[in-house]
C-alpha cells in the first residue's frame, strides 16, 4: 500500500511540476454530459488502446467500425512493438500532443501495408473534440495520407466560441456536436481534414501534463513546438486490449490482454 500511496504521489507531482515549470497551466475539465458517442462509457468487450507513459496512463476506446484503416494500421503497428520507447515530438498547449513517429522527428512514419498511406475516413459522428485520438495525415504528392502518427486533442474548454458554434451550425452540425464542442473545447476546422478514430476516456489529465511540458520550436520556423529536451516525454508502451483491460498493475507485471477477443475486432475492421 505504501508503494502505490508514493508512487502516485510522485505522478501527481511529476504533472504539477510538468506545468508549473513551463508557466502553462493544466486546464479543469468538468464531465461533459452528452449524447455524442465520444462522450459514452466503453461498453465491456470495446477494442481499447492503453498508453503507457513517462508521464502516466492514457486509456482510448477506438471506433473500427467507423475508422477501419486507421484503428487496424493503428492496432497492427500496436502488437509488433512500433511505438514502444517512442516520443511525444509535438507538443503544443491548447492544440495537440502527437507522437508515433519512431524516428522521433515528425518526419517519419509507418503503416502495416508496406508503408503505404491510408486514405481519410471522415464520420459525421466523431469529431475532434478534447481528448480525441486522431491520425495524423502526411501531406504533399500521392504520398498524402494516413501513416503510424497519431494526436491527441488537447483544446482547452472554451476554446470553441460563439462565433464558430454559429458558424458550425450554419455547416449543419447538430445540437448535440456544436454543445459538446461548446463544453469540450476542440478543433472542429480538422473535421474533415484528419480522421478520428478514438477518445479518451481516462488520463485525459495525462494528456493535459504533455501538453504543458517546456517546448522550443522547430529551428525551420514553423509554427511546430517540441518538448525541451529535459521535458521528454517518451511512449513507454501501447497495449491494445478490450475493455476494461488489464489495470496499471496486471500491465506493470507484464498481464497479457484478451488477445481472442481482440483478433475477433480486429478482424471486423478489414471485413
Amino acid at each position: 500500500m505504501k508503494k502505490t500511496v508514493c508512487a502516485a504521489l510522485a505522478l501527481c507531482l511529476a504533472l504539477l511540476c510538468g506545468c508549473s515549470g513551463s508557466g502553462k497551466t493544466a486546464p479543469e475539465r468538468a464531465a461533459v454530459q452528452s449524447a455524442e458517442r465520444q462522450f459514452q462509457a466503453p461498453a465491456d468487450g470495446d477494442l481499447i488502446a492503453i498508453f503507457t507513459t513517462s508521464l502516466g496512463e492514457v486509456r482510448a476506446v477506438l471506433y473500427p467500425d467507423a475508422a477501419p484503416m486507421a484503428v487496424y494500421n493503428f492496432v497492427g503497428l500496436a502488437r509488433t512493438g512500433y511505438y514502444d520507447n517512442t516520443t511525444i515530438w509535438r507538443s503544443q498547449y491548447g492544440f495537440a500532443v502527437q507522437g508515433g513517429d519512431a524516428t522521433g522527428t515528425g518526419t517519419g512514419g509507418s503503416t502495416i501495408w508496406s508503408n503505404n498511406p491510408y486514405p481519410l475516413e471522415a464520420d459525421a459522428g466523431l469529431r475532434h473534440y478534447a481528448g480525441a485520438l486522431c491520425a495524423a495525415f502526411a501531406t504533399g504528392g500521392e504520398a498524402a495520407g494516413g501513416n503510424s502518427q497519431f494526436y491527441f486533442v488537447a483544446a482547452l474548454p472554451g476554446s470553441v466560441d460563439a462565433a464558430q458554434q454559429e458558424q458550425l451550425a450554419q455547416n449543419g452540425y447538430s445540437e448535440a456536436q456544436i454543445d459538446a464542442y461548446a463544453a469540450a473545447g476542440g478543433l472542429p476546422y480538422l473535421d474533415n481534414t484528419d480522421t478520428v478514430f478514438g477518445q479518451v476516456y481516462a488520463g485525459m489529465d495525462v494528456v493535459d501534463a504533455m501538453a504543458c511540458v517546456e517546448t522550443v520550436q522547430n529551428e525551420d520556423g514553423t509554427d511546430t513546438w517540441r518538448p525541451a529536451e529535459d521535458a521528454a516525454i517518451t511512449i513507454q508502451q501501447v497495449t491494445i486490449a478490450t475493455y476494461p483491460g488489464p489495470s496499471a498493475e496486471e500491465l506493470a507485471a507484464g498481464a497479457a490482454p484478451q488477445d481472442a477477443a481482440e483478433d475477433a475486432q480486429s478482424a471486423e475492421t478489414v471485413g
